[in-house]
C-alpha cells in the first residue's frame, strides 16, 4: 500500500498528527503495536488523572466535617478505583478509534520498522510482516519508564509507572524514587489511599525543574500530608529477596536502609528508538534522541520524528503541537517553529503545580532586572470558600520593558489557570495590560491579576 503519510505510533503525538494530515487532504496510515492513544492515553496522562480524582474525592470524604457535613461511614475499594481508571482509559481509546474512522485514517496494528526507500515493515501479533510505503514517514514511537542499573524493574516489587496503575492490591508501604511529575503524582495517590509513602530525590529539592519557591512550598505540602521526603539522596541498591523491598539509600548523613512492600522507580523516561530501523535507514541520533530540524525533518529526506523521541520537553501537548506543525509543513502551509520557552508544565498532585517561562533563578542568570509578585491563595475569597487556601501565584517580569518572563503556580486547579500566562506571553502582553484586564470575582484566576499587581506595587487584597 502507498500513502502520503505513515505515522509510527498513535500516542498524543501520533494520532493528532494523523488527523491533521487527513484534514489537509493527505492519505494517511497509522501503525500501532498496542492500543490507540499510546502510553499517555492508556497508561499515563489520562488514567493517572482518574486515579487522582478518586484520591481527591476520598480526601473530601475524610475532611467532610470541614465543610459542615457529617459522614459516619465510608471506605475505599482499591480494586474499584483501579477498575474505574482502566475504564476511563479504555473509553478514551475507543474515542480515538472513532476519530480514526471519521478521518478515514487506516489503522495498521503491529510493530513498525522503517526501511530505506520510504518504506515501513509492519509485523503483526502472529509474526506476519507486510510492507507499506509513503512519501513521508513520521516516527512518533514515544518513550517508556527508564531503568537504572541499580534499580532493575521486576514488575512486582520494583515497578514502573505502568505497574503502579494496575497493582492487584494496595501496598501498605511504598518507596518512590524520583520526585518529578510521575513520582509525586503516584506518591500523592497512594498516600491518599492510606499507603505509607517515602520519596527519595537525588536533587536538593523535590520537583527540581520548578521555581525554588514552588519546590519549597510543595515539599511542605507533601510532609503535611504525611509523606516522608528525602532529598540529596540516592538509592544505591535494592534487595528483593525477602517479602518486600530493602533499599540502601545514600544520604548526606550516611547510608540508610528503607523497607517497603513496593518500590516505584520514577527516574525519567527512555525513548523508544531501538529496533525501529533507524540504523538501517541512516537516521542520525544523539543521546537517546532522533536529531531533527525546526520542522521535524531528520537527516534523511522523507523521514520525520516528533514527540518523546526528539529533543525538547517530553510532554503530550508538545508532541501534539510538533506533529501538527510537521504535517502542515509537509502540506506546504506557512508555519513557524515552536517556541519551547513558552511551553506550560503541569503536575497533578495535591496541590497542583503549573508553570511556564523562566524561573526566578534562570531570569537572574540571563541578566534581567526583575519585578516579582506573589499572591497567596490564603488571601483569595474563592480559595478560602473552597477550602483550598494552600499555595500561591508567582509572576516574574522584566523591569525594563514589562515582558512577562515567567509564571509559577501551586494550588487547587492551577493546571487550568496557566493557559492565561501562556497566551499572554505568546501575544507579548505586558504586566500593565494584565492589570487592566478585568478578572472575574470570586475566582482562583484573580490571583494572577493580584500577583501582577504585587509586582508593580498595586496589590489590593494583600
Amino acid at each position: 500500500m502507498k500513502y502520503d503519510v505513515i505515522v509510527l505510533g498513535s500516542g498524543p503525538g501520533g494520532y493528532v498528527t494523523a488527523i491533521r494530515a487527513s484534514q489537509l487532504g493527505l492519505k494517511v496510515a497509522i501503525v500501532e503495536k498496542e492500543n490507540l492513544g499510546g502510553i499517555c492515553l492508556n497508561w499515563g496522562c489520562i488514567p493517572t488523572k482518574a486515579l487522582l480524582k478518586s484520591a481527591q474525592v476520598f480526601d473530601y470524604l475524610k475532611h467532610a466535617s470541614d465543610y459542615g457535613l457529617t459522614i459516619k461511614e465510608f471506605d475505599k475499594d482499591f480494586g474499584a478505583v483501579i477498575s474505574r481508571s482502566r475504564g476511563v482509559a479504555e473509553g478514551m481509546s475507543k474515542g480515538v478509534q472513532f476519530l480514526m474512522k471519521k478521518n478515514k485514517i487506516e489503522v495498521i496494528y503491529g510493530t513498525g520498522k522503517v526501511k530505506p526507500g520510504k518504506k515501513v515493515d509492519v509485523t503483526d501479533a502472529d509474526g506476519k510482516t507486510s510492507e507499506i510505503s509513503a512519501d513521508n514517514i513520521i516516527i512518533a514511537t514515544g518513550a517508556r519508564s527508564r531503568e537504572l542499573p541499580n534499580l532493575p524493574q521486576d514488575g512486582k516489587k520494583v515497578i514502573g509507572y505502568r505497574q503502579a496503575m494496575t497493582l492487584p492490591e494496595q501496598p501498605k508501604s511504598m518507596i518512590v524514587v524520583g520526585s518529578g511529575a510521575i513520582g509525586v503524582e503516584f506518591a500523592h495517590f497512594y498516600n491518599s489511599m492510606g499507603t505509607d509513602v517515602t520519596i527519595v530525590e537525588f536533587m536538593p529539592n523535590v520537583v527540581p525543574v520548578e521555581d525554588i519557591d514552588i519546590s519549597k512550598q510543595f515539599e511542605r505540602s507533601l510532609k503535611k500530608s504525611g509523606i516522608k521526603v528525602m532529598t540529596n539522596s540516592s538509592v544505591e541498591k535494592v534487595d528483593t529477596s525477602g517479602n518486600g523491598v530493602k533499599a540502601t539509600v545514600k544520604t548526606a548523613k550516611g547510608e540508610e536502609i528503607l523497607e517497603a512492600d513496593i518500590l516505584l522507580s520514577a527516574v525519567g523516561i527512555k525513548s523508544n528508538i531501538e529496533n525501529i530501523g533507524l540504523e538501517e535507514v541512516g537516521i542520525a541520533t544523539d543521546r537517546d534522541k532522533i536529531l531533527v530540524n525546526d520542522y521535524y525533518q531528520t537527516n534523511i529526506p522523507g523521514y520525520y520524528a516528533i514527540g518523546d523521541v526528539v529533543p525538547g520537553q517530553a510532554l503530550a501537548h508538545v508532541a501534539s503541537a510538533e506533529g501538527i506543525l510537521c504535517v502542515e509543513k509537509i502540506a506546504g502551509l506557512h508555519v513557524e517553529p515552536i517556541d519551547y520557552g513558552n511551553v506550560p508544565g503541569c503536575t497533578y498532585a495535591t496541590p497542583e503545580i503549573a508553570s511556564v517561562g523562566l524561573t526566578e533563578k534562570a531570569a537572574k542568570e540571563k541578566g534581567y532586572e526583575l519585578k516579582i509578585g506573589k499572591f497567596p491563595f490564603s488571601a483569595s475569597g474563592k480559595a478560602k470558600a473552597s477550602g483550598t487556601p494552600d499555595g500561591f501565584v508567582k509572576v516574574i517580569f522584566d523591569a525594563k520593558y514589562g515582558e512577562w518572563l515567567g509564571c509559577h503556580m501551586i494550588g487547587a486547579g492551577v493546571t487550568d489557570m496557566i493557559a492565561e500566562a501562556v497566551v499572554a506571553r505568546k501575544l507579548e502582553t505586558t504586566g500593565h495590560e494584565i492589570l487592566k484586564a478585568i478578572h472575574p470575582h470570586p475566582t482562583m484566576s484573580e490571583a494572577v491579576m493580584e500577583a501582577v499587581a504585587d509586582a508593580y506595587g498595586e496589590v489590593i487584597h494583600l
